[in-house]
């Protein structure tokens, strides 16, 4: 057993009408990458955030580096040296890195903001993690895992000793993970507390030492991830053993009819090109990283962005309501101006 830096004792809290958590416990020891695991709302968020000071407790104790604490801003916890490093990234693009860095303490010379000394110890803070990333690069013009490398520089930044993790990996590359794992090792080197929360059982195995586990608010135990399987891990979780049969084949027939069809859609930057169809009963998934342009692909189907090329919408699915004028027929093809047009048509 290594040095408790931080232990959470009995911590309860309730919204109206929800539990949200019942005297969940959580230690996690001085170099230690301890994994934070439960399925969505078993309560991970909530705990973290009154770690953070965005939440208040109504129960329970706080004890950081042996002194017991109550924090009641994340202002608060920041300056602790308490630090979060959100899955959806707190940037501002059009600033550069080393102002985004320094966002809100910027350093001053002679009265006014000095973009050259920031810069300078931007550079001082990649070398300490080890990452090259000019500081007077625009911070909209790196990729996902770079910003994502930004935070945790800010996070050390501001002599943070234990930084929470939250789905760091959702929007990564492979590469981008293997770099972020290496960073975080280097911070367990140093003797850096970790939270990792993430749903991917692989990542725990590779990056965790230890697990704890909650489920519907609750606190369910904590296991040494070398001495543990993904299958204890997921039997703490839903408390029973799942397991499914890979899915070999769809369930929709061939020859079902297609109900949309969208041809050489394109929209903005982000959208070049897009084809698909969608048959009657069918579920079609879109995958990608963050940025890849799924969401602006949906919002140009529904109207909500205009398109800037390809053909126009297809709608193959028959009109129920005399009312719906321009959907007409099956294979009819709709000219979107806004979503109110495709609502008329069932889309």
């Amino acid at each position: 057993m290594g040095r408790v830096m931080l232990r959470m004792k009995g911590i309860d809290k309730s919204f109206p009408g929800v539990h949200a958590l019942d005297h969940v416990d959580l230690e996690v020891e001085a170099g230690e990458v301890h994994a934070l695991m439960g399925e969505n709302g078993a309560g991970k968020s909530t705990l973290m955030k009154i770690l953070t000071g965005i939440y208040s407790k109504d129960s329970g104790t706080i004890e950081f580096e042996g002194q017991e604490v109550n924090f009641t801003t994340p202002a608060k916890a920041q300056e602790a040296g308490i630090a979060i490093v959100h899955q959806e990234l707190n940037m501002m693009n059009h600033l550069t890195v080393a102002q985004n860095l320094f966002i809100g303490r910027e350093i001053m010379k002679s009265g006014f903001i000095s973009d050259s000394m920031m810069n300078k110890e931007a550079k001082k803070l990649f070398g300490r993690l080890n990452i090259e990333i000019d500081p007077s690069e625009v911070m909209g013009n790196l990729t996902v895992g770079r910003q994502q490398m930004c935070e945790i520089a800010k996070a050390i930044s501001r002599d943070a000793r234990l930084i929470v993790f939250d789905e760091p990996s959702a929007a990564l590359t492979e590469t981008e993970i293997e770099e972020l794992f290496k960073i975080i090792r280097d911070l367990r080197s140093k003797g850096m507390g970790i939270i990792y929360i993430s749903h991917r059982m692989d990542e725990i195995k590779v990056i965790t030492d230890r697990v704890t586990v909650m489920r519907d608010g609750t606190y369910v135990g904590t296991l040494t991830t070398k001495d543990c399987t993904k299958d204890d891990i997921i039997n703490m979780m839903v408390g029973r053993v799942i397991y499914e049969e890979p899915k070999q084949a769809g369930s929709v027939k061939g020859d079902a009819p297609v109900v949309l069809k969208v041809e050489h859609l394109s929209a903005g930057k982000m959208v070049k090109d897009v084809s698909f169809e969608l048959r009657k009963g069918e579920i079609l998934g879109f995958s990608g990283l963050m940025g890849a342009g799924r969401t602006e692909t949906a919002r140009a189907i529904f109207g909500a962005d205009r398109k800037d090329g390809g053909r126009d919408l297809h709608q193959w699915q028959k009109s129920r309501d005399k009312d719906n004028r321009g959907c007409g027929q099956s294979g009819n093809r709709i000219s979107v101006r806004g979503p109110e047009a495709l609502w008329t048509c069932g889309v």
